[in-house]
């Protein structure tokens, strides 16, 4: 018994030296236990506030840049305007009067502005709506040659179109020539089509009617040896029976339901400019003469 007692206190002394059992910690004090407590809520409060401040910095960041490209946009639409001016404008075009170096130049704009598009959807944008004064056409388009046939085939003494324009308006167009005949004559030239909205930037013209408008004179223009032989024809018309009378003072219509379509891409549009390409990429530009009526943005629908 006594050996047993003496190995005893070894036995217990080399398990409190063991280090597998490492001494128990401190109890901590009641300040340091309620700081421990409060710390998760300054972690929480660093680490929620981190994206707030991103967000804020963005906004100011991104200030500054839609203002850059807005200013982008505004200086290239002026550019065209003005490259439109110089290369002779409307006239020029259609006379062939501007130089492949004026063409390629206002061709250039056209594309600098056409990627700073501030409408994503301007087939169903109320800014389609009003009326559009076409200020150029490109090389082969449909108007640019039945404009230069009237220019080619015809002095301009004897015929002259003066300005095209069109009125968009509940899915309709209304495309006007106007033309002088003679520098004492003046007729109107009326084609009336109907869109449809074929996406986003896509839509489809169909032809429905072609209206040749009763001249009209321009009685200070009209030289003295002619004078008589108008006076003559004006009697003789008020002389003709009312059906036949009405027929001549409404013009010509002739029915185009059927028999010609297109389509045609918004490349871009806002509230002063309206740009259209053909199916082979031809551009027409179109500057605003009326402001549409109501700004709403109407709600179509329409298949892909």
């Amino acid at each position: 018994m006594t050996a047993i007692q003496a190995v005893l206190p070894s036995a217990v002394s080399l398990r409190s030296r063991s280090p597998s059992l490492p001494p128990r910690p401190p109890k901590p004090s009641a300040a340091a236990a309620a700081a421990g407590r409060r710390m998760p809520g300054r972690r929480r409060g660093i680490s929620g506030g981190t994206p707030r401040v991103a967000m804020v910095q963005q906004a100011v960041q991104g200030a500054p840049a839609t203002y850059a490209k807005e200013m982008e946009r505004l200086s290239a639409k002026e550019s065209l305007l003005l490259a439109f001016k110089d290369s002779g404008g409307f006239e020029a075009l259609i006379s062939g009067k501007m130089t492949d170096m004026q063409q390629i130049d206002v061709n250039e704009r056209i594309i600098g502005l056409e990627r700073l598009n501030p409408t994503p959807r301007p087939t169903t944008s109320p800014f389609l709506e009003g009326r559009w004064n076409f200020e150029w056409f490109g090389s082969g388009s449909p108007g640019l040659t039945a404009a230069r046939v009237i220019f080619e085939r015809f002095p301009a003494t004897l015929a002259n179109l003066s300005k095209m324009d069109i009125m968009i308006k509940d899915g309709y167009a209304r495309i006007t020539a106007n033309l002088k005949l003679l520098n004492s004559l003046e007729s109107k030239f009326i084609l009336s089509t109907k869109l449809s909205v074929e996406g986003p930037l896509r839509m489809k013209e169909e032809y429905v009617e072609g209206t040749l408008e009763t001249p009209t004179v321009i009685e200070e223009t009209v030289p003295d040896q002619l004078k008589g032989a108008l006076g003559q024809a004006v009697s003789t018309v008020q002389q003709l029976p009312v059906p036949i009378r009405d027929a001549i003072t409404s013009g010509l219509t002739v029915p185009l339901s059927g028999t010609f379509q297109r389509l045609f891409m918004i490349s871009y549009l806002d509230e002063e400019i309206l740009i259209i390409r053909s199916t082979d990429g031809l551009p027409e530009v179109l500057t605003r003469l009326e402001v549409p009526p109501t700004m709403v943005e109407p709600v179509v629908e329409y298949e892909s």
